[in-house]
């Protein structure tokens, strides 16, 4: 065995935070230029055309029928709340507050991971873990508080909405993460990624009709620019990175793969200041590096 073999599930789990990295940078200039609702949808007809293309070419089966009703099941429900309620608000955040911040928040994805298991699953969480999920918290309380002018106080130094928001989007994927791995098994991860994103484009086109947002589609699809960030984003994300981030819970431990896809917020930061022109702060580094350290206390054993 090759150490790529031996290590596949771990190659797998960098590589989609690389993807989610430069993923969240492309959607984050979509989104400001079509809005997150239109990203979210659009995304999709990119997405799943080149996952059937390379589901045939790579295991016969252009689409998931020969599925089970328990993969349908439990892949289904994480589409809807990884999909569709996670990167509803996740995209929004990208708008309101920016990917680098957004990834940060987001990297309370495997604390809250932990946590979901504990109360759902009755999985335990060791001294090490509560300890990791204050880090992270610390980490990310260091890079989104400051002290007021007068120096007293702490206080936002982001909009409180686009918190929420990157904290609801955490949550959503995170709990997508759990039934991603109680419906794929064995389950090939091309075609568990093709379930999620059918359940999630059938809500969204529900959603889209009820709250009549067509003209907002249209006008998205006439925007080249725009179009080209979302194509990218999803090449990135719903395509290369959610592929791999499920052959990576194929190989590799789900808390092993939540601590190794989480440094997203890291990979980001030499992007955010060459792309973005963005001025970011040693005390940002740092909160950051806290985070991730966390999260990685949070999965040892």
């Amino acid at each position: 065995m090759t150490i790529v073999q031996a290590h596949l599930g771990e190659i797998a789990a960098l590589a989609t935070a690389i993807c989610w990295a430069l993923n969240a940078m492309a959607f984050e200039a979509g989104g400001k230029r079509v809005g997150s609702l239109s990203v979210n949808y659009i995304r999709f007809f990119v997405a799943f055309p080149l996952l059937a293309i390379t589901a045939f070419f790579t295991r016969g089966l252009a689409f998931p029928v020969d599925a089970t009703g328990s993969a349908w099941f439990y892949l289904s429900i994480s589409g809807l709340i990884g999909f569709v309620l996670g990167d509803i608000f996740l995209f929004q955040a990208l708008v309101e507050i920016g990917s680098r911040i957004t990834l940060l928040i987001k990297s309370m994805g495997p604390p809250i991971a932990a946590l979901a298991g504990f109360l759902i699953m009755g999985e335990s969480i060791s001294v090490t873990g509560l300890l990791g999920m204050l880090i992270t918290m610390l980490g990310i309380a260091l890079v989104i508080l400051s002290r007021n002018p007068e120096g007293k106080k702490m206080k936002l130094n982001r909009p409180l909405r686009g918190i929420i928001y990157a904290l609801l989007g955490a949550l959503g994927q995170a709990m997508g993460l759990i039934f991603s791995k109680l419906g794929m098994g064995s389950y090939n991860p091309l075609a568990a990624t093709q379930i999620r994103i059918i359940a999630a484009f059938l809500v969204f086109t529900i959603l889209i009709t009820l709250r009549k947002k067509w003209s907002e589609i249209r006008v998205a699809f006439n925007d080249k620019k725009a179009i080209g960030h979302i194509a990218i984003g999803a090449i990135l994300g719903p395509f290369i990175g959610v592929t791999f981030s499920l052959v990576a819970l194929q190989y590799a431990p789900a808390g092993i793969v939540s601590s190794l896809t989480s440094i997203s917020p890291i990979l980001i930061i030499p992007f955010s200041i060459g792309v973005f022109k963005e001025k970011v702060l040693p005390k940002e580094i740092l909160g950051a590096l806290i985070s991730i350290l966390g999260v990685i206390i949070l999965f040892l054993r």
